[in-house]
């Protein structure tokens, strides 16, 4: 047969082992990680098609019970009822300290301040308020309503009132979207009367509950008031008594309504009675004094001269009149007169009346003036007398002035006790108004109606669930397969599961196509063996490795084959190899190389046991450089002789022979044998078969090599199967990559 030596070959022959590592080929040294992201969509997608039935199972099957659940369901009604909930309620007496109103909620407090009202909303002790309002604890009708099995007469009281509300709670609802006052309280039931009117009942006694809370809470302001006013008036009488005490101990009579009125006008004199006579005494003698003046001027002014020219005497009406009857008369005599002479009877009558006239007058002009002197004296009397009064008064008001210090003292003393005692009976009355007519912050704005659709069960919102529920069942069941699945079944495996280079892929090929393949160069196979080949060209720092030693860990993974194709890819470069079969418990490579024709009478076995020379168990193949030694007959204990001193004898003497020897050895695991051999190699390739070979198995295999510190320089999956949808994660899913030709030349 020609030797072929591909391109590909010559073109990895051109290049150094420095360029093939960051060229991110299958060289030393090999990196894990190639610059993509860990997250790939395309794995996912892969995945997903690759289990779509398990998936349409899955959720079918979720569909069915969604439909099953919904169609056995009873139908609920759900009835709500709108609440507002503002941070402060009305002022009733609009006094900006009244105690029984909300304080003012601060803008960054407001939140918590809804969320509390929330809370209080979800509250044991409202649902119980509500339960007792309705009477629903041991109601046959509210259990069936809420679809409750009936309890049994051996529940107690407890009991009883604690399945009522927790059905109460389990059927409630609140709601209180972010920036709104508006609360919304609903509540299902099989009945839509009975939700309403919970839903309802629930409005009403948070309203209720909020204003019995401003109640209670002004009770201990009202029982604290209560004692400080009982206080202030114990301290009060005790005050008045002994300001009592003391104005009788030291004879002081005071007017305590003028001390009340008249205090800050007079600056809280004139109080007591002696300085209330003072003050009525010295206007009295002032008032004297004055009328004392004006009755001396009159008696001066009428003793100094004419009587006739006294304001007083001509103001008499007896002298007014008797002046004018003497004017009458006068003018009478003197036209007597002029008619006759003065001792004429009429003349001489006419003088006597006016005579008597003036007599009369200057006897009433001479009583004036003696009334006048008396009013004098009466006058001077009176202011005399007044003064001496004044003056005594005036020395016990001093003398009282001193008393008045303690007096005024004890007198403050009881005022303030009495602003403290009126101030705090003003309060509490006010407290005793407030506490009994607080307006409440919460206002019903939609009350609850019966409602006449049902809200459950939704069909449209548990098929959503059931899809949910059954995509999310069917990630975690595909989750939990494929990590709980340890299998190597795609190239990246050997990587990410095995932490250890993958040296090449080999498709799958029936058993019966193998020779074909493996003979025909442009074959999926033959080119997957070239591949191999060139990496193990760069495998190492120095190259090829001159030593090589192939295995697996169980039986019939292909190693044979693999030993056969390495042989023959690096024997085709022109390098002499000889392929020696160490499975000497069950030997292929007499069976598996044609030109052997099965023989096996001569081999390893009879080398190391001195029974033949190495130049007689050499077997030629269909490739000039590629001589094969055979396992030879099967010998009664492998281990022993394949650890003897021969052995190394027999590594040694074909190293310095030929440019590689490549040793087909036995499973690593339950045999001692591949591990020994490893040791005395350069490089270890194992061979593992696509979706057979197991992790724990895989990596127990490397830990018994590694103990015998060999080199191993990777894996190679075997029979690997590109078109299976359990490898459409796999980037080498699909590709046709071997079998790449010009298609002019088919």
């Amino acid at each position: 047969m020609q030797q072929i030596t591909p391109v590909s070959d010559q073109a990895d022959l051109n290049l150094v082992p420095e360029q093939l590592a960051t060229n991110g080929g299958y060289g030393y040294p090999h990196q894990y990680v190639d610059g993509e992201p860990a997250f790939d969509i395309r794995e996912i997608i892969a995945i997903i098609r690759a289990n779509l039935i398990v998936i349409s199972v899955i959720v079918s099957v979720t569909f069915a019970l969604a439909v099953v659940v919904t169609m056995l369901q009873t139908p609920r009604y759900t009835a709500a009822t709108t609440l507002q909930i503002n941070d402060q309620s009305a002022q009733i007496f609009g006094k900006q300290d009244d105690t029984m109103q909300d304080p003012v909620v601060a803008a960054n407090d407001t939140e918590r301040f809804l969320q509390t009202q929330v809370d209080i909303l979800k509250s044991r002790a409202l649902a119980e308020r509500v339960a007792q309002k309705l009477r629903l604890v041991g109601n046959a009708k509210f259990y069936d309503a809420m679809g409750v099995r009936q309890p049994t007469g051996d529940l107690t009281r407890a009991e009883l009132e604690d399945l009522t509300i927790r059905t109460i709670e389990d059927s409630r609802d609140v709601d209180l979207p972010r920036n709104t006052r508006l609360a919304t309280v609903s509540f299902n039931s099989t009945q839509p009367e009975l939700a309403a009117q919970i839903a309802n009942a629930f409005a009403a006694e948070f309203i209720q509950t909020n204003l019995q809370r401003r109640f209670d809470s002004s009770a201990y302001a009202r029982e604290f008031i209560s004692g400080q006013l009982s206080e202030a008036r114990a301290k009060l009488e005790r005050s008045e008594r002994e300001l009592n005490a003391y104005a009788r101990e030291e004879g002081l009579i005071r007017d305590r309504d003028s001390t009340a009125s008249g205090a800050s006008q007079s600056g809280r004199l004139g109080n007591s009675v002696t300085t209330t006579s003072l003050l009525q005494v010295n206007a009295a003698a002032n008032q004297a004094q004055a009328a004392r003046i004006a009755a001396e001027g009159r008696w001066k002014l009428i003793s100094s001269g004419n009587l006739l020219s006294s304001p007083d005497v001509l103001a008499n009406p007896a002298i007014s009149q008797l002046l004018a009857q003497r004017a009458q008369q006068m003018a009478e005599l003197e036209k007597q007169r002029a008619n006759h002479l003065e001792d004429y009877p009429v003349v001489q009558q006419l003088k006597a009346q006016v005579g008597v006239i003036d007599a009369q007058i200057q006897s009433v002009a001479r009583s004036i003036k003696a009334s006048v002197k008396q009013q004098y004296d009466a006058a001077l009397d009176a202011e005399r007398s007044l003064s001496q009064q004044v003056a005594d008064l005036k020395g016990s008001s001093l003398a009282e002035q001193d008393q008045l210090v303690q007096y005024r003292l004890l007198e403050r003393e009881a005022d303030t006790n009495r602003t403290v005692y009126e101030g705090l009976l003003q309060r509490y009355k006010e407290l005793n108004a407030a506490a009994g007519i607080s307006a409440s912050n919460i206002a019903i704005i939609d009350p609850a109606i019966a409602p006449i659709r049902p809200s459950s069960p939704n069909l449209l919102r548990n098929l959503l669930i059931a899809l949910v529920v059954g995509f999310g069942s069917a990630a975690a069941f595909i989750y939990l397969r494929t990590q709980l699945d340890d299998s190597v079944k795609v190239p990246e495996d050997v990587e990410s599961k095995l932490q250890m280079p993958l040296l090449g892929v080999i498709p799958l090929v029936h058993d019966s196509e193998l020779e074909v393949a493996m003979e025909d160069p442009k074959s999926p196979v033959s080119e997957g063996y070239n591949s191999l080949r060139s990496a193990l060209l760069y495998s190492t720092p120095s190259g090829l490795p001159k030593t090589m030693l192939v295995t697996s860990s169980q039986p019939s993974e292909g190693k044979s084959t693999t030993s056969i194709a390495i042989a023959r890819g690096i024997a085709r470069l022109g390098r002499n190899v000889v392929l020696l079969d160490l499975d000497l418990r069950r030997p292929a490579l007499h069976r598996a190389i044609p030109m052997l024709n099965a023989e096996n009478s001569r081999g390893v076995s009879s080398i190391l046991t001195n029974q033949s020379t190495v130049d007689e168990a050499l077997r030629d193949t269909d490739v000039e450089t590629l001589k094969v030694i055979t396992s030879g007959p099967i010998p009664p204990s492998p281990t022993e002789l394949l650890s003897s001193s021969n052995m190394l004898q027999l590594l040694e003497e074909l190293t310095a022979r030929f440019d590689m020897v490549l040793l087909d050895s036995p499973p690593v695991l339950g045999l001692a044998d591949s591990p020994l051999m490893a040791a005395l190699v350069d490089g270890v390739v194992i061979v593992i078969q696509s979706d057979r070979s197991r992790r724990g198995s895989l990596k127990a295999s490397l830990r018994r090599l590694r103990s015998m510190r060999t080199n191993v320089l990777g894996g190679v999956l075997t029979k690997f199967d590109p078109s299976d949808s359990g490898n459409r994660y796999s980037e080498y899913y699909g590709y046709n990559y071997y079998q790449y030709s010009n298609t002019s030349d088919n």
